[in-house]
């Protein structure tokens, strides 16, 4: 049997509603559950679900570090909670699961934007000595996302989302050169579910601005997450283009989030592979939604770039990606790159 959460829903006022969810017996059976919010929505948050859990134990978390996780994951464990409920963007929910992970309670995860498909993730990706590397926990037990909230987040944010999921595409093909390559297992149900998340995004003409789109974009971006728990690892959704976004933000942190540099990531392997019809797919896409492309969109240089480039493999060892597969000197990365920015120039 397929993973999958307990409950999934997506539209306008969703967190007014969390007292119904949470009255269900599977979530907890005595009614000590938890919430977690995080450091700027926090008090519009407790007054949303102040009506409906008004004798909730609300925490904040302070930030999405490993060590608030732990202050968070100590609280829960002294107040004997059955469940937590994390509310908020990205840090916020990663810094949840982490911290329900280390309670041994299962989370719920509500979200207030589509910055990257960490919503149903099993993975938590938290800042650790200057690093921000990656925890396996538990996927939620049930899923949220509030359009409301979603529609008042910074845009940048949302449409990162986009870049994340697009990502997708990339990640594909690296788990099958993977395979072609070196006899690494793939899962054809995890790729069929990572491919189609991409695709139902990549295929619209409108944008964030619309609710359909921003529904398609949180089911995308969740059945991404799910196609990571089917695989049992991040292999669907993460190649090249992740460990290019992970090398940036350990060498020039704080460059762009998590999205826009998945999405660069992406482009910039599908021109590694000479897939002009990909490229030109992913690149319109990431220009429809107003996203980056170039490094010098996100204000790296050509010599940056390829400086991530090249430290880009060390983040993921033991990962097979069209990185690893080409094994380019720090000279043909600089060549490629000039190439690439002169391809997707606009």
């Amino acid at each position: 049997m397929l993973p999958a959460p307990l409950s999934m829903e997506v539209r306008r006022g969703a967190i007014a509603q969390l007292g119904t969810l949470l009255a269900d017996s599977r979530v907890a059976t005595s009614g000590q559950v938890a919430v977690a919010v995080g450091p700027n929505q926090g008090d519009r948050i407790t007054e949303v679900i102040a009506p409906s859990l008004g004798d909730a134990k609300v925490f904040r978390v302070a930030d999405g570090t490993v060590d608030a996780a732990i202050a968070l994951g100590a609280d829960l464990r002294k107040g004997a909670f059955e469940a937590v409920v994390g509310i908020g963007g990205g840090k916020t929910i990663d810094a949840t699961k982490y911290a329900a992970s280390l309670a041994g309670i299962p989370m719920v995860a509500v979200a207030t934007n589509l910055s990257h498909d960490g919503i149903c993730s099993p993975v938590a990706s938290l800042v650790h000595d200057g690093g921000k590397p990656s925890f396996g926990v538990p996927m939620p037990l049930a899923i949220m996302v509030d359009l409301d909230f979603v529609h008042d987040a910074p845009q940048s944010l949302v449409r990162a989302g986009v870049g994340d999921v697009v990502s997708n595409l990339s990640a594909i093909e690296d788990w099958q050169l993977g395979r072609t390559e070196r006899g690494e297992p793939v899962d054809g149900v995890a790729i069929s579910m990572a491919r189609t998340a991409a695709e139902a995004v990549l295929g619209r003409a409108d944008s964030i601005e619309s609710d359909a789109f921003l529904t398609v974009l949180a089911e995308a971006l969740i059945m991404s997450g799910m196609s990571m728990v089917i695989a049992g690892s991040s292999r669907p959704a993460s190649g090249g283009d992740h460990e290019i976004m992970h090398a940036v933000d350990q060498l020039f942190p704080g460059t762009a989030n998590h999205g826009e540099l998945a999405g660069i990531g992406a482009a910039f392997c599908f021109f590694l592979r000479e897939d002009s019809h990909r490229l030109g797919q992913v690149v319109g896409c990431l220009r429809q939604h107003n996203l980056p492309v170039a490094p010098g969109d996100v204000g790296l240089t050509h010599e940056q770039f390829t400086e991530a480039v090249m430290l880009a493999p060390s983040t993921r060892p033991g990962r097979y990606t069209i990185l690893e597969h080409l094994r380019l000197s720090e000279h043909e990365v600089r060549g490629r790159v000039e190439d690439y920015v002169r391809a997707v120039g606009r």
